[in-house]
């Protein structure tokens, strides 16, 4: 273990890991987090290996007035996750997965990666509802909501999510679950990491894979308007075995790219068949048949495979920002918006998203979670930055700004998805948790009075 220099040796003397200070070899490294663009330096880490670890390093914060943030993947745009001149909390050593397959569970560090997560699922042939990036925190992607290619099927990470351990400010540690601190399990399950550090994860598990079935197909950007349309309509009437993202996006350097291809703009569907190969034929036939891919990529796949097919073009040490919305429809409005804006972009590494969100995510009842978004079915749209240099990024910036304003007036009401904020105005959260905030705020009362926990899209205690 390891002293730091600044007065933390009571910490250290409370914790089974190491807390690491200014002058430790390895405090530069510990401190790096994901988005380049953030270079913070904490007064102190504490490499938690247990929750009594975190339940020390939450008490001492407070007691030293240390401002906390919460560390899992690290792969918060904004930099929640780093801290100057404060506490990280750095959860990456409790990253366990225990799966007991005949019920259907798992228990999930709050440390742990997506990674580790879907390779310890799998090889039962199960999977829990997450995201796209396997180096993505599965605590930070959770508390938010969590979407993904099982969202249609299966629901958000949330809607699985069977109980939590959380230490709160008071330095307790609580489970939550649907029998137990009930108000705190509701909050939890969208309203991010304002409520405590979450130290363990109760999943429920689905049968997923081990083999899907894969598709890449790619149109040229002035096939960008007849595309989308054509998007539309195949999404109406989708099969539920399959899942399609869609995406703004440069060609990647791949070697089943053809060359003359490799770098250039464009749109391309990705589409996923988690059962039948015939279903997922059927679809790509389709819109193969309708309107011709400048290049197509289709093939079986092992679902963890699936899992990292996005971690390259999302690897550590790029700048990064983004904003995003949820929107009804491919409406001939958003269609136009995203035709008009997507040739702007500078860097060949940003691109637009759109998740469908429909099937099992609409089976969860509006106010079953403080998810901050309705239950409709619907587009859940990323407009993400991602640049080799902070120079590039600035114009990148500009880029994301002005093709989130050219959606809004197609946006759904004034929701946003907590996980895709990179600015936490005040405002901004009010409006993406809407008629929630009230109890979401009566709940942070309770638990975190003096919001301690605030370096997130923050819900402010009642009366603040």
């Amino acid at each position: 273990m390891t002293t730091t220099s600044g007065g933390t040796t009571r910490l250290h003397d409370q914790m089974s890991g190491s807390v690491l200070g200014p002058a430790d070899p390895t405090y530069d490294e510990a401190r790096k987090v994901w988005n380049a663009g953030i270079d913070r330096r904490p007064a102190a880490i504490a490499q938690c290996h247990t929750e009594q670890d975190v339940q020390a390093a939450v008490t001492y914060a407070i007691q030293e007035g240390l401002e906390i943030a919460v560390r899992g993947g690290a792969h918060s745009m904004s930099g929640a996750s780093a801290v100057d001149g404060g506490l990280v909390i750095d959860l990456s050593r409790l990253n366990q997965v225990t799966v007991d397959p005949a019920a259907k569970r798992a228990r999930v560090g709050g440390g742990a990666l997506l990674g580790d997560l879907d390779a310890a699922t799998q090889e039962f042939g199960l999977a829990a509802p997450a995201g796209l990036v396997s180096h993505t925190g599965v605590g930070g992607l959770t508390l938010g909501g969590g979407m993904g290619w099982l969202t249609r099927r299966a629901g958000l990470s949330i809607d699985n999510l069977v109980s939590v351990r959380v230490v709160t400010a008071d330095g307790q540690a609580r489970r939550a679950a649907e029998d137990e601190n009930p108000d705190l399990f509701w909050a939890i399950r969208g309203g991010g990491g304002n409520f405590g550090v979450v130290t363990e994860f109760e999943f429920r598990l689905h049968a997923v894979g081990p083999m899907v079935t894969f598709g890449l197909l790619f149109w040229k950007l002035d096939d960008g308007p007849e595309l989308l349309r054509l998007a539309r309509e195949t999404m109406a009437t989708l099969p539920m075995d399959v899942n399609i993202i869609i995406a703004g996006l440069n060609a990647p350097p791949a070697p089943f790219v053809p060359e003359q291809m490799q770098g250039q703009p464009g749109y391309a569907l990705l589409v996923v068949g988690f059962e039948a190969v015939e279903s997922h034929a059927a679809v790509v036939s389709r819109l193969r048949d309708q309107l011709a891919p400048a290049f197509e990529f289709v093939t079986p796949m092992p679902f963890v495979a699936l899992q990292q097919l996005l971690d390259e073009a999302n690897a550590w040490g790029f700048h990064a920002y983004d904003k995003g919305c949820y929107v009804d429809d491919l409406s001939d409005g958003v269609v136009a918006a995203v035709v008009e804006q997507l040739p702007k972009k500078s860097s060949p590494m940003s691109i637009v998203l759109f998740y469908p969100l429909n099937g099992a995510y609409c089976e969860v009842a509006e106010d079953a979670t403080a998810f901050s978004g309705g239950r409709t079915s619907r587009f859940g749209v990323f407009i993400i930055a991602v640049s080799p240099t902070p120079e590039l990024l600035q114009t990148e910036r500009v880029w994301v700004r002005e093709t989130y304003d050219a959606l809004r007036p197609f946006a759904t009401g004034a929701e946003a998805y907590v996980n895709g904020l990179t600015d936490f105005d005040d405002a901004i959260v009010h409006s993406a948790y809407g008629s929630k905030y009230r109890r979401l705020s009566e709940i942070k009362t309770t638990y975190d009075p003096a919001n301690v926990f605030h370096r997130n899209a923050n819900i402010k205690p009642h009366g603040t």
